[in-house]
Formats: C-alpha cells, structure tokens, sequence
C-alpha cells in the first residue's frame, strides 16, 4: 500500500502551494505521487465542486452542502485515491475528511456524529497516515484568498470566502482542535509567513515522518 497524507487548512494558509512543493520533491526523488484535490479530484467530483463554491449557489442549506460533499468524496475515494495507494503511490490530498468536520460540523454547527458517519461511508476506511495542519490567523487567510481570487482568471470558486469571520474562525478552531484530539496524525504548521518560510517548516516536520524509496526520508532541500 502508499502513503496518503492530506493538508488541510483555512482559506488562503497556503496549503495548496506547500502541497505542489512537496509533489515536486518527492518526484525529484523518483517517487510516483498523485496530487488531488477535495472537492474534486475527478470528472464527477469536480461537477460537484463547481455547484459547491459558486458563490451564486448561497441558497444551498447546510445539510445540501454537507451530502454533496460526501457524494463528491465517495467517487473521488473509489476513483483517485484508493486506486493511487493500491498502486503504491504517496497520495497528498488537499483537504479531506477534516475539512468537512471543521467546516460543516464546527463552521456549519452540524452534528458530528452524523458526519463521521458519512466520512465513514464515504471514504470506505481510507484514511490519511499523516494530515499537515497550514495554521495561519484568519484574517491573513482571507486577505490572501480574496486577493487570489481577484487576481484570476477562472471561475470564482468564492463561496466559502464571502463568508463571516466568525465563520472562518469557527473553522480554524476546528482544525486546532483535531490536531490536538489526533497528535500522532497531524502536523501543525505555522503558516503566516512567506511560502518559503513555510516550506523550511514543513520540510523540517516531514523529514523523519514520510518513507521514501530512494533516501528513507524526505531530505530538506539544499538552503533550507
């Protein structure tokens, strides 16, 4: 079996970058890596995605999001990650079943047993072997997220941006307090600085944590 490891986060932490930057190390080592992406990851899922973060769709009710969020889980589960970690390949995943627990359960106040059930069901038993928590204040998240969003050029997935503060702040406390609840899981990252200040921490955590074929760990990159 592979390695499957999620990063997880606010919006704007940075944990989509540090999660390109670490599929490109691991392939500068002759691993084979599949980098994904929740909600989405697939054709299915990512349909899913677009009716989830349009900011047009803010009609959808709370109980709506949280089961196209497991739908869209399921098939990325049975037709990305599952096969990819069959295979023997490190799967990094951004976002996962953490997400919905902090967003709809702790962001949303939806009950969480209801969602463990669903993450259960959803994922068949999969599971992340390692989550890296990019923790950064709120509102540098989201001045970072709504910058990005400006500056693009695609679709406007802004939805969960356009968000109260004490939304995304309910959010946030999610994730710390998983991280605290599953210790030999999570990595918690200090995610307020540049991307290269980050990526020195998040080499530093990861060096003893992941395997590797080719080096047993994964080496800091020379200047780091």
């Amino acid at each position: 079996m592979g390695f499957f490891i999620t990063f997880e986060g606010i919006e704007g932490c940075g944990k989509t970058t540090q999660l390109r930057l670490l599929k490109e190390r691991l392939q500068e080592l002759g691993e084979q890596v599949t980098a994904t992406r929740e909600p989405g990851g697939c054709p299915i899922a990512d349909q899913m995605r677009a009716i989830l973060l349009d900011a047009g769709n803010s009609a959808i009710t709370p109980t709506s999001e949280l089961l196209l969020y497991a739908a869209a889980r399921a098939q990325h589960v049975q037709e990305v990650i599952a096969p990819a970690l069959e295979r023997g390949e490190i799967v990094l995943c951004d976002r996962f079943t953490d997400a919905t627990v902090a967003y709809q359960g702790h962001g949303r106040g939806l009950d969480l047993g209801t969602i463990a059930q669903l993450n259960r069901l959803a994922t068949g038993g999969v599971e992340p072997k390692l989550t890296l928590l990019i923790d950064c204040p709120v509102e540098i998240g989201l001045a970072r997220a709504l910058a990005r969003i400006e500056a693009g050029s695609g679709a406007r997935e802004e939805r969960f941006e356009l968000e109260s503060v004490r939304f995304h702040q309910r959010v946030r406390q999610g994730y710390l307090g998983l991280a605290a609840a599953f210790p030999e899981r999570f990595v918690v990252i200090d995610g307020s600085g540049d991307v290269a200040q980050t990526e020195a921490l998040v080499n530093a955590a990861l060096a003893a944590r992941i395997p590797t074929r080719s080096a047993g760990v994964v080496p800091p990159r020379a200047g780091n």
